[in-house]
């Protein structure tokens, strides 16, 4: 009960922070950013309606088009913040900052606070609906990650928009879809364990992989392989260790052997022994 109660303030506080986004920065100051207030600022001039308004029936829609597609699930996890969305913009339409700042400056904050309300919405494994929705549809049809398509909506929406603004526009507009998707990134890995996963190709694999469990108290795994030139059976190490471990693990690997041939990625999202990472609450 108290995880249930806590998503559901989490989704309140996510869609209140994305509401505030559109209403203070987005939308006073026509930022073509993603997203159904990107849509809103397109339209606005072809069709004539107040733009807060364009923006909510945008949402409703898409949450009944969510249903349609995407399943009753998807519904249920959609609807609590596709229905405060619209009562948190019309209570921001009546604050008044008492500042004006300059476009550049809204369209960074606005696409960073709406990132952050966005976020936290997602990491309860819901959705704030609107344009999230095509991006889903999009993902449950090809499979690519729904964040490669919410960035090229969002992108595509903003360029649209050289045809009723001017290209200053557009790139401002850029800019507030690029940190968004920033925001949204940090927050869906703000409990990550940012680490690094390392393969080692050595003939002295043995001693390193001792090494690597007795000075870092790692576990390895050991995969074969073949090298492709001289067709010699080869040991693959894999180790995954935190940013503060991997300074150590190369060189105790170099100290044993120079010649190893060393593969580093980065890695956010690790599950099991050693490593946690909770995406839904």
């Amino acid at each position: 009960m108290k995880k249930r109660i806590l998503r559901i303030v989490i989704i309140l506080v996510g869609t209140l922070i994305l509401a505030a986004g559109v209403e203070l920065f987005i939308l006073p100051y026509n930022i073509l950013s993603g997203g159904v207030a990107g849509i809103a600022v397109l339209v606005q001039p072809f069709l004539h309606i107040d733009k807060t308004l364009a923006a909510n029936i945008l949402v409703i829609v898409l949450m009944f088009v969510g249903l349609v597609i995407l399943g009753k699930k998807f519904f249920l996890d959609t609807v609590l913040s596709s229905l405060t969305f619209p009562l948190f913009t019309w209570m921001f339409s009546f604050v008044d900052m008492g500042v004006t700042i300059e476009p550049l400056l809204a369209s960074f904050y606005g696409g960073l606070i709406c990132g952050v309300g966005v976020g936290m919405v997602m990491r309860t494994g819901a959705s704030t609906g609107g344009m999230d929705i095509p991006s889903l549809v999009l993902h449950k049809i090809t499979g690519v990650r729904v964040s490669f398509w919410v960035l090229l909506i969002d992108s595509i929406t903003v360029l649209l928009g050289v045809l009723v603004y001017d290209i200053g526009a557009v790139l401002l507009g850029l800019i507030s879809v690029f940190a968004s998707s920033y925001a949204i990134n940090k927050i869906l890995t703000i409990e990550g364990t940012v680490s690094k996963s390392v393969q080692i190709i050595s003939e002295d694999w043995e001693k390193i992989v001792i090494e690597i469990n007795n000075a870092l108290g790692r576990g390895t795994t050991l995969t074969d392989a073949e090298g492709g030139y001289t067709h010699q059976p080869k040991k693959v190490i894999l180790c995954v260790v935190s940013q503060g471990e991997y300074n150590k693990l190369i060189e105790l690997t170099k100290a044993i052997d120079p010649k190893a041939f060393i593969i580093t990625t980065d890695a956010t999202d690790m599950h099991g022994e050693g490593f946690s990472f909770n995406y839904r609450i």
